[in-house]
């Protein structure tokens, strides 16, 4: 793969989104890695799929395979935040995932 076929602003792109702060070396690493994943989905595309029967799932005839829902007994409140690092007014509490726009 001689041409870039993934740029630097497609990757800040892509690391904003899942906010992820990158360094250069970082951004470099992971152009190159990037760019060998999407040569192999190329090398999938050119493959001949003719003869080949679509399935739904790898194993033939096999059904639901979950438990049975049943109710059973739950975890106090306190018990389910006795390990929690944070917590506050009964509930866990976590860092915010959203930044402000700016």
């Amino acid at each position: 793969m001689n041409k870039k076929e993934l740029s630097e602003d497609i990757l800040d792109y892509i690391s904003k989104l899942a906010l992820i702060e990158l360094n250069e070396e970082e951004k470099e690493e992971f152009i190159l890695q990037l760019e060998k994943i999407l040569q192999y989905f190329k090398q999938l595309n050119d493959l001949n799929t003719d003869n080949v029967e679509p399935t739904r799932h790898p194993i033939d005839d096999l059904n639901n395979v979950f438990r049975e829902d049943v109710a059973g007994e739950s975890l106090s409140t306190e018990e389910a935040l006795k390990n929690a690092k944070y917590s506050k007014d009964g509930y866990f509490k976590a860092p915010r995932v959203l930044k402000d726009k700016s």
